[in-house]
């Protein structure tokens, strides 16, 4: 009965550093205040315990033999420190941990012996020491852990008006109240341990004004505990979920907060009160005892812990891995989900077989290193997700910016996430390189430090630097052309302004490409000397493979120095016509009039005519019938040009009509032509409202404008028939004749 007491009693865990507060190596109280003389008599009694303890005896036997090594043996071991062969290291690897794992077993057979020994009666211990222990810890225990209680319950009760105050309110006085509930649960945490060290030093079977060193043990040790608690309700916040900021469910919440407090109180009351105080009372082999049970049991809790929630982590990170789209993070996370648990369970195994073999110096490495690597991953995380949010929310530019820069935010949109890709991936490197110096598996701080370290991070800063400049150098080179294009600022560009620019933006991004490409190569020490050499040659080569593309480039160079054609004309090149899509350097895109577009190569193009240079005609020619008065038609082609120019297109005509009068007699119509000077591109609408206005003009006049028809005649002494004539006669009726 009285093992399961204790086991119940210890029953909470928090690996994190108790080890170093053990006082192990320290003395009891009775012989700290004993007096000179009985010094000696206590070192008599340690030296015979450790006589009387089999694994005890065992380990000062193998210190003995380590201090005074054979000649033999150091040779060997002089001959074994030559030797770094892989094959001997991994020996010893495994050497080490099969020792460990020895050494494991056989604590806790011996911390099992030794509380059988101390139920069993079998140790020697003060009856008058423990008679006074219990009267004081006892008393102690009642005073401390009951006013913590009552306390616990004002603090609880002020934490739920603080919660209801602030729960409808911004983040800014949720973080007021969760401070201001951490002072209070602070405050009840000290009044409870300073009325611990009141009532200990004024009540027990000690002198008023003094105090057993077992409650001073207790109280540091609730303390210590008890903060380290509070730590943790302040992050989960299990109690008020209106003060909680952590993204997690009241259930978790609640799940995580009680299996943390009891691992702390484990770890935490075990090593630092209980071993301690059997230590003293009893023996070191029972103190000893209990932190190996205690260390058990919170390992044991751990890898229970584990396995329950196996399964929701996976599916949490699943999730995360599904919302990323299944990209190479969420990848990352999903395969983390199938096997962290085996991880984890491997380390705490690890931690308490490294405990068993080495717990003054292998413990506390072990401890720090997994606090460095906790930090790490919880910064990363917390960087990675500012990340992750602000590349999912997107970029938004003011209306103005926008209205100017159409394109800048699109642009943007297509830069920033991709360059937020690479510093994420930059701050995963990290933390593991954090994690990596955290356990020793190198020595990057001593590297960088180092000048081969320092001139390659130098190079790679700024390779990256180089990059970026480029990158920022393209958005502010684009979105000033860009600027410079929208006709709704400053001045309208030309069409030729248009075909320079869009010419100088391709240009400038492919010889940023190149020399930023080749710069950051040179940074990081790429000799780009043969780079350039081969590229000569490459292109040497593809100039006399791709003569016809090479045909494009200087047939191009010289239609932009001649200034033929800009985007927007209206053009016709080779056997193709329509509106300049796009000019570049090797082509031309056209689309016609049905809206097909044509790639026109320059090497195929022969000539180039372009209807909207300078300005433009509208040529009207204009058939009437034989039989009208030539004057009348001029003068009705003089009244539809005076009623065009009372039109909206009468600020596209340049100047007034032009006569050219009878131009051809046709078969049935002779030819009046007219010109009209417009605007160039403007040629096309005014012509088709000209051609308009001269139909009503000649309607009115009775002016013919002669068409063919035909009118079928039958055969003489034909009549109806239910069959076709056989013969007849066709005439054109536009024309004069005896019918």
């Amino acid at each position: 009965m009285l093992i399961r007491i204790l086991f119940l009693s210890l029953l909470l865990v928090f690996p994190a550093g108790a080890q170093g507060l053990l006082p192990s190596s320290a003395q009891t109280e009775e012989s700290r205040v004993a007096e000179g003389s009985e010094e000696s008599a206590a070192a008599v009694d340690d030296l015979v315990r450790i006589l009387e303890d089999d694994a005890a005896r065992a380990a000062l036997i193998e210190r003995l033999k380590q201090a005074a090594p054979e000649n033999g043996a150091a040779e060997e071991a002089e001959a074994e420190a030559g030797d770094l062969s892989i094959a001997r290291q991994l020996a010893e690897y495994t050497q080490g941990i099969a020792e460990g794992a020895s050494n494991s077993v056989r604590s806790i057979g011996s911390a099992l012996g030794n509380l059988q020994a101390l139920f069993d009666g079998t140790l020697n211990a003060d009856g008058e020491a423990l008679r006074q222990f219990a009267i004081n810890i006892g008393l102690l225990i009642a005073a401390l852990f009951g006013s913590f209680f009552l306390l616990r319950l004002i603090a609880n009760a002020l934490g739920r008006m603080i919660a209801a105050r602030v729960s409808a309110r911004g983040v800014a006085a949720r973080i007021t109240g969760l401070l201001g509930l951490a002072v209070i649960d602070v405050a009840s945490i000290l009044l409870a341990w300073g009325l611990g060290y009141v009532l200990a030093l004024n009540f027990g079977t000690t002198s008023r004004g003094f105090m057993g060193i077992n409650q001073s043990l207790l109280l540091n040790a609730f303390l210590v505990v008890e903060l380290i608690k509070l730590a943790v309700r302040i992050v989960l916040e299990p109690r008020f979920p209106a003060l909680r900021f952590l993204p997690v469910t009241d259930g978790n919440a609640a799940y995580w907060s009680f299996w943390s407090a009891r691992v702390i109180s484990l770890l935490g009351y075990a090593f630092m009160f209980v071993a301690p105080m059997l230590s003293g009372l009893v023996s070191r082999p029972v103190g000893g005892a209990v932190e190996v049970l205690a260390m058990a049991t919170a390992v044991t809790i751990g890898i229970i812990i584990t396995l329950q929630n196996k399964d929701d982590v996976r599916q949490w990170l699943g999730q995360i891995s599904e919302r990323r789209g299944n990209d190479g993070f969420g990848q990352l996370l999903a395969a983390i989900g199938r096997f962290w648990h085996l991880v984890v369970i491997a380390y705490l195994v690890a931690l308490l077989v490294v405990w068993f073999a080495n717990p003054d110096t292998a413990l506390p490495f072990m401890i720090a290193a997994t606090m460095q690597s906790v930090f790490a991953v919880l910064i990363g995380s917390l960087v990675v997700g500012f990340i992750s949010r602000f590349v999912s929310t997107g970029l938004s530019l003011p209306d103005d910016v926008r209205q100017r820069l159409p394109l800048l935010e699109s642009r943007l949109k297509s830069f920033v996430p991709a360059v937020m890709r690479v510093v994420r991936w930059i701050v995963i490197a990290a933390v593991v390189i954090a994690i990596g110096q955290a356990w020793a598996l190198f020595d990057f701080a001593s590297w960088i430090g180092s000048e081969e370290g320092l001139a390659v991070a130098g190079s790679v800063v700024s390779a990256a630097l180089i990059l970026l400049a480029a990158i920022v150098l393209y958005v502010v080179v684009a979105s000033w052309v860009e600027y410079r294009l929208n006709v709704n600022f400053g001045k309208v560009p030309t069409s030729r302004e248009k075909t320079l620019l869009n010419l100088f933006k391709n240009a400038f991004t492919v010889a940023l490409v190149v020399f930023g490409a080749m710069l950051a190569l040179a940074q990081i020490g790429v000799n780009i000397a043969p780079l350039l050499a081969g590229a000569g040659v490459v292109g040497l080569a593809i100039g006399f493979g791709a003569q016809k593309l090479v045909q494009d480039i200087i047939t191009g160079i010289f239609i932009q120095f001649e200034n033929i054609m800009n985007e927007g004309d209206v053009v016709t090149v080779g056997s193709w016509s329509g509106v300049v899509e796009k000019l570049t350097i090797r082509s031309v895109t056209i689309r016609d009039l049905a809206g097909t577009v044509h790639l026109v190569p320059f090497s195929s193009v022969d000539q180039v005519s372009n209807m909207m240079r300078g300005f433009s005609y509208h040529l009207a020619e204009i058939g009437v019938s034989y039989d009208s008065d030539i004057e009348e038609v001029k003068s009705a082609m003089h009244e539809a040009f005076d009623r065009l120019m009372q039109t909206e297109h009468k600020d596209e005509i340049l100047d007034d009509l032009e006569m050219h009068g009878v131009t051809g007699f046709g078969d049935s119509a002779i030819m009046v032509r007219a010109r009209i000077k417009t605007l160039p591109g403007t040629q096309w609408g005014t012509g088709r409202r000209y051609n308009q206005i001269i139909k009503e003009v000649f309607d009115e006049r009775g002016i013919e404008i002669p068409y063919p028809h035909v009118t079928y005649v039958p055969a003489a002494g034909g009549g109806a028939s239910k069959s076709p004539p056989p013969a007849g006669r066709v005439e054109d009726q536009s024309e004069d004749s005896a019918d």
